[in-house]
């Protein structure tokens, strides 16, 4: 990545926090080299409360996911799916196509296909399958078809489960950041606590703190090319250092 070229990023994740969790030290150095970042949020977090109505709860999660994306200047897009209930079909391929086309990305970051839950995994999927898609004419979405391909990377599961990173980015610099994003999402620190014993925080610092220990730095984010057809041909547009 050439040090004045300013890039567009798409990133796309599930639930509201996801981004956060997985990837919010690479956004946030995105953002400080003055990149444009987009946050795309899958599904509106209806389910996410121990407590709260559905209806309640998917307003405070849209909320908190806005306040994260203010934290380092990035465009919330929020795509507002049922919360558990996102599927792989042609109705969701084509408004995943005029999102990527809304953004205008030179590169898209995403759930890897094998991660835990279906949100996740069908949210890499839809991407995946409609990148190529988004430069297509005559697949008409409200938006323009895209003159170039975006490059694409997956980013880590939760807890690094059925992922090997094949690149590192040192977040070192920017983790502070990233636990503030986080820190967002006030909802989910008792509601994780409940179904998971855990705090968020906590979990999060662990699994960035271990890619770091992978990778020689002391915070690290682990991402994976997508291995197809037309095939990554720069690594560089990561902001690795």
């Amino acid at each position: 990545m050439h040090e004045n070229a300013k890039l567009r990023v798409l990133a796309i994740g599930a639930h509201p926090d996801d981004l956060e969790f997985q990837i919010g030290g690479t956004l946030a150095k995105y953002a400080e080299r003055g990149h444009q970042v987009f946050m795309a949020v899958t599904t509106n977090g209806e389910v996410g409360s121990s407590t709260l109505s559905r209806e309640e709860i998917a307003r405070i999660r849209y909320e908190e996911a806005k306040s994260s994306a203010e934290t380092i200047g990035a465009e919330l897009i929020w795509v507002g799916y049922n919360d558990e209930f996102f599927f792989d079909n042609e109705e969701s391929r084509r408004r995943f196509i005029d999102i990527i086309r809304l953004a205008e990305p030179d590169v898209v970051l995403t759930h890897w296909v094998e991660d835990y839950h279906p949100d996740h995994f069908n949210t890499g999927k839809v991407v995946r399958d409609a990148r190529i898609m988004t430069a297509v004419p005559n697949i008409v979405t409200e938006h323009v078809p895209l003159k170039k391909i975006p490059q694409l990377f997956f980013y880590d599961t939760v807890a690094g489960i059925n992922f090997v990173p094949e690149v590192y980015v040192n977040v070192t610099g920017t983790f502070e950041t990233k636990k503030k994003m986080l820190s967002c999402h006030k909802s989910q620190d008792a509601w994780l606590r409940d179904i998971y014993d855990m705090t968020y925080i906590e979990f999060m610092e662990v699994q960035t703190r271990f890619r770091g220990l992978q990778s020689g730095f002391k915070y690290a984010e682990g991402f994976r090319a997508l291995e197809t057809y037309p095939r990554i041909s720069n690594y560089n547009i990561l902001p690795f250092e």
